[in-house]
């Protein structure tokens, strides 16, 4: 089941397709991405993989950097990853429910800092940290 206020991921592309069905819950300061477990989110033993945790992480934190930049009043044409850091403290199995939290700790300048919660349930599958530059 979906939890209540996300809706289709609006933002495609060729990376996260196979990865569908994908969806997002946005707010000011935040897009959260969550997804159903399925095997292509996952390793051979049935496990969410951590690439795609790492990506999804990646993805979550640079458009919620964006939510804000845009928020701050300033037209960004992108965000590139400078650094990103993934610890996996927890696991996720196929078919449960996974979903991002991220929160933007600082966006000034040319840089978007952020840090991620991934969560199955009550469950932290991972965190992560990543600085963004901002494109204008």
């Amino acid at each position: 089941m979906i939890p209540d206020g996300f809706a289709p991921h609006y933002r495609k592309s060729k990376f996260t397709d196979p990865w569908e069905p994908l969806y997002s819950r946005v707010s000011d300061d935040e897009v959260s991405i969550g997804t159903v477990l399925r095997d292509a989110h996952c390793n051979s033993r049935g496990m969410v993989h951590g690439g795609f945790i790492a990506a999804i992480a990646d993805n979550a934190m640079g458009l919620s950097c964006g939510q804000v930049i845009e928020r701050q009043g300033r037209s960004v044409n992108g965000l590139v990853t400078v650094t990103l850091s993934t610890d996996f403290v927890g696991s996720a199995k196929v078919s449960e429910w996974l979903q991002t939290e991220t929160t933007v700790v600082k966006a000034g300048g040319n840089l978007c800092f952020a840090q991620c919660l991934l969560r199955s349930g009550e469950t932290v599958v991972a965190r992560a940290n990543a600085t963004f530059r901002a494109l204008f």
